[in-house]
């Protein structure tokens, strides 16, 4: 039976809710020492005790947080190194380079009243609820209810991780010389702006920083690029200063969306086909995962430049234990996480930004003719609605389309000749997300409007 203020904060792949209301330094500290056993970090388990390497976002709690959390893991005779301030691409860094289990303090792109921890194994392996996550919220439950807590005996020591990470990127992805190319990024006051300046200092770009203090209270916009309302000052700012690109992170840096020099948002499915397409220039015949609303077209272009495209449910470890059981090289996510075999199968929106970025400097003209040819349909973009019953409405829905080819991949997806749209369930509240694409904008509306029709009615 797990406690049901752990219940609250447990999700599908993370730790997650408002902080300290819900996650405060007790239950951080019980998960710390969950984690270690989980692990094999503790001392009965390993001779003279393992490690674990933590990072944390800028938020006004995980300071107090990643100190809860490093005195759990201490107090079962582990061993902390701490990176101090990071983005979770630069966490799972340090854990595959280290090849050490690895804890983030961050809430992601979620407001400033919430916290969390994200979770790996050694070599930055995903941990989600039914891989682990499930288990270590058991194991925290039973360090909940104790009266006493031992002292931690395990060390702390601290490590500067940043420019290991910067170098290895650039051995990833360099950009070729010859165009200097002029960039916009907006780190939405989050953990990008730690990590681009450091990533960018030896690249030759003419680079256009926006809200680089950080700041957990996010006093200029939510750091949450797929909600296209917070990229307004972005494209504005790409415009007016005649940039090449404009890059928005969100508040832990591990997802990257595009502008174009218009202004325009580049589709993350057209971002994955072009990463898949320079993948297999260097990898032929590669397998490469896309999830199951990324645009029909991404596993035309694999299929196209002599690649295995695979579809896969949505969601980070689920992702990350597919490409490590068909070997894929590449896999893309529609709401702009990006997984790389040599990152450590980890997603990184910095290597992402990377990719467009070389890819770019390899022609003369603008983003939006680059990415043209990765983006042949029209698309609804995700929508949400909130529901009374989601399992009796895709029931509903596959009745009504019984006639089109269907699947339960994830949630429900129904093809038809000139379209397709996915409905599923929220993991963590009482939402449908639907996704619906078309051979052109009117055919995507009317099935958009179709669907929509059943789902709130």
């Amino acid at each position: 039976m797990i406690d049901p203020r752990l219940a609250e904060v447990v999700k599908a792949y993370d730790v997650r809710g408002r902080s300290p209301e819900q996650l405060d330094a007790a239950l951080t500290r019980a998960l710390g020492e969950a984690f270690a056993l989980e692990t094999g970090v503790d001392a009965a388990t390993v001779e003279g005790g393992g490690t674990v390497v933590i990072g944390h976002d800028m938020r006004d709690t995980s300071p107090e947080l990643v100190s809860a959390f490093a005195d759990g893991v201490r107090a079962q005779g582990g061993h902390v190194i701490g990176i101090g301030l990071a983005s979770t691409d630069l966490l799972y860094f340090a854990s595959g380079d280290l090849d050490l289990p690895g804890a983030m303090i961050t809430a992601s792109h979620n407001p400033a009243a919430y916290n969390g921890i994200k979770l790996c194994r050694a070599g930055a392996r995903p941990i989600g609820y039914d891989t682990g996550l499930s288990a270590i919220a058991e194991r925290a439950t039973a360090f909940l209810a104790r009266t006493d807590l031992p002292e931690p005996s395990g060390t702390y020591r601290e490590l500067d991780a940043l420019s290991r990470y910067s170098d290895y990127l650039h051995e990833l992805v360099p950009i070729p010389v010859g165009r200097r190319l002029k960039v916009v990024a907006d780190a939405g006051n989050g953990m990008a702006g730690h990590t681009v300046p450091s990533v960018f200092a030896s690249l030759d770009v003419e680079l256009t920083p926006m809200y680089f203090d950080l700041d957990g209270t996010f006093p200029n916009h939510d750091a949450n690029p797929l909600d296209h309302s917070t990229l307004v000052d972005l494209q504005a700012t790409v415009r007016e200063t005649g940039a090449d690109i404009g890059l928005a992170f969100d508040g832990d840096a591990d997802r990257c969306f595009v502008v174009d020099e218009r202004g325009e948002v580049v589709s993350p499915s057209a971002i994955t086909g072009l990463i898949a397409s320079r993948a297999l220039l260097t990898t032929p015949g590669a397998t490469i995962l896309h999830n199951v609303i990324t645009s029909r077209a991404v596993p035309e272009i694999i299929t196209e430049n002599g690649g295995t495209p695979v579809r896969t449910p949505v969601g980070h470890s689920l992702i990350k234990a597919e490409m490590a059981r068909t070997g894929a090289v590449f896999g893309g996510e529609h709401s702009g996480h990006f997984y790389f075999k040599d990152f450590f199968l980890a997603d990184s929106g910095m290597i992402a930004a990377l990719h467009v970025m070389a890819a770019l400097a390899e022609t003369d003209g603008p983003v939006s003719e680059l990415m043209a040819r990765y983006e042949r349909y029209a698309s609804s973009g995700e929508i949400n609605s909130t529901v009374d019953d989601g399992p009796a409405i895709l029931r509903e829905l596959s009745q009504a389309y019984s006639d089109c080819g269907q699947d339960r991949l994830d949630g429900l997806t129904v093809t038809g000749d000139t379209w397709w749209f996915n409905v599923r369930a929220s993991n963590t509240e009482p939402l449908l997300r639907l996704n619906v694409e078309g051979d052109d904008e009117a055919i995507m509306a009317r099935v958009r409007d179709e669907v929509l029709a059943v789902i709130r009615r």
